[in-house]
């Protein structure tokens, strides 16, 4: 496995400090992201995912903690838009440059618009997908949101 993707390039360009954890990817794991929590032993509510979804027609990305539900309407209200949908795996593929399972909001092809769930900001640190399938980067909540230049909002259910 690399542990050089374009995530990591992008934090290392922007200055961020981060450490890279690695695990098992299980393709055939309900959640994701719960499987990568409890492969690397942390809770899931620091351990964030990345959604890629539709606001008013227009793409976006939403990172949250991985036990939880994104609401469509917060979402939607997030990007003062009113009707929000998950991407399907092929849109968001081709978005973000990565593979579903390995999705990561730094280093996307495309750069859209992104919300880190506030909720998360509380933690002293968070584990993000650093680009590839069975690796994680571990870093400040405060350093993600401002690399990302992202929105912060309540967007769980």
């Amino acid at each position: 496995m690399a542990k050089t993707t374009q995530a990591t390039r992008f934090l290392d360009k922007a200055g961020v400090s981060y450490t890279i954890q690695q695990y098992d990817y299980d393709p055939n794991a309900f959640k994701v992201g719960l499987q990568a929590a409890a492969a690397i032993g942390e809770a899931p509510d620091r351990v964030l995912k990345t959604l890629m979804a539709n606001v008013d027609g227009k793409p976006v990305c939403a990172v949250v903690p991985s036990n939880a539900e994104v609401s469509m309407k917060k979402l939607a209200a997030a990007f003062s838009g009113k009707h929000a949908e998950m991407l399907d795996a092929r849109t968001a593929e081709r978005l973000s440059g990565y593979h579903v399972g390995g999705i990561s909001p730094f280093g996307q092809r495309k750069r859209v618009p992104t919300v880190f769930e506030e909720k998360a900001l509380a933690e002293p640190y968070v584990v993000m997908n650093g680009g590839q399938r069975g690796l994680q980067v571990k870093l400040a909540p405060a350093d993600a949101v401002k690399a990302l230049d992202a929105a912060t909002a309540n967007v769980i259910a």
